[in-house]
């Protein structure tokens, strides 16, 4: 869970800015996005196949 503890003397946009970053490395909308509908089985299946594939192709390129 993100949490912001506003310092003396600190401006509510950069509290902003320091809570949208930590909210972004946490992953939560990457989350939230997945979470949002339901998901048969056949499509998670789909989608990480595609994830996979994608994950080769990427590491064979490194590689050379």
């Amino acid at each position: 869970m993100a949490q912001v503890v506003l310092g003396e003397n600190e401006g509510i946009e950069s509290a902003l800015r320091r809570f949208k970053r930590q909210v972004s490395r946490a992953g939560i909308f990457q989350d939230m996005r997945k979470k949002r509908h339901f998901e048969t089985p056949l499509e998670k299946e789909k989608r990480k196949a595609v994830a996979r594939h994608k994950q080769r192709r990427n590491s064979g390129s490194r590689s050379r």
